[in-house]
Formats: C-alpha cells, structure tokens, sequence
C-alpha cells in the first residue's frame, strides 16, 4: 500500500499512537516513584549521621531502620527500572505497529508480545511499588516504638 496522502496517513498515526496514553501513566508513576527513592535516600542519610551518636537500644532501633531503608531502594530501584523498562517497549510496540501498519507488513505475533511484555514489566513494577509501601509502614512501625500508639 503506498501512503499518498494525508487522509490515508492519519488512520496509521492514529492506531500507532494509541499506545501514547499507557507511556504517559507509566510516566506519572515513574515521578512518584523517583520521589519515593528520593526521600528513602535522604532519611537513610539523616539516619546514618543520628546512628554515629546513638547508644544502646536507640542505635539499634536506627539500625533496623537503615535496613529497611536499604531494601526499600532497592525494591524501587527495580519497580523504577521495570516501569522504565515498560515505557521503551510501549514506545518501540507505536514504531512497531507504525510499520506495520504502513508497509503492510504481517508482524502481529510481535506487536502482540512487545504489548504483553510491556504490560508484565508494568505489573512487576507495581508489585514492587506496593512492596516498598510494607516496607514503609514497618519502619514507621519501628520508628514509632513504645510510644503507646496503637500501630494495629
């Protein structure tokens, strides 16, 4: 099929773009979760310049809470890279479907997979976004202590 003109042009931009609107909410959480990492980072900092004067059970309760703030950035290292991983497959599914589209080109195993390998990627990123959250809430749970609040 050769693309003339316009009018036949927009039909294929519309269908390879469709996919734009998944790469703009992977977007959205790739911003929360880099925030997430950010303020995990910084309390470790914070937490490791109280640590160096702390004693006895007070240093080990900050200890405990590195730890978790260590696995934390971790698990949202990887929901980052899985999330960023998503976006470049969405973006190379819109190039796939574009050419597939144009050259008429028979390649719906492919789009398929990119489209199913994308969506997986997203699904572990949010996993371990949901992971991070647990993790969050145990070192609260830590932090707060015997301070009589009911952590239930």
């Amino acid at each position: 099929m050769q693309i003339t003109t316009l009018s036949q042009l927009i039909p294929i931009l519309q269908t390879a773009i469709s996919p734009v609107i998944l790469i703009s909410g992977i977007g959205l959480l790739l911003l929360t979760m880099t925030n997430r990492l950010g303020r995990a980072v910084d309390r470790a900092r914070s937490l490791h310049a109280d640590i160096i004067s702390a004693e006895g059970s007070s240093r080990e309760k900050i200890a405990e809470q590195i730890q978790i703030l260590w696995k934390r950035t971790h698990s949202i290292r990887l929901a980052i890279t899985l999330a960023s991983l998503s976006a470049l497959l969405s973006s190379t599914l819109i190039v796939a479907i574009f050419v597939s589209t144009l050259w008429q080109v028979e390649i719906a195993g492919f789009i398929t997979l990119l489209f199913m390998v994308s969506i997986g990627c997203l699904m572990g990123s949010l996993v371990m976004f949901i992971y991070d959250i647990n993790n969050s809430l145990t070192a609260l749970k830590i932090e707060l202590g015997d301070s009589g609040i009911n952590k239930t």
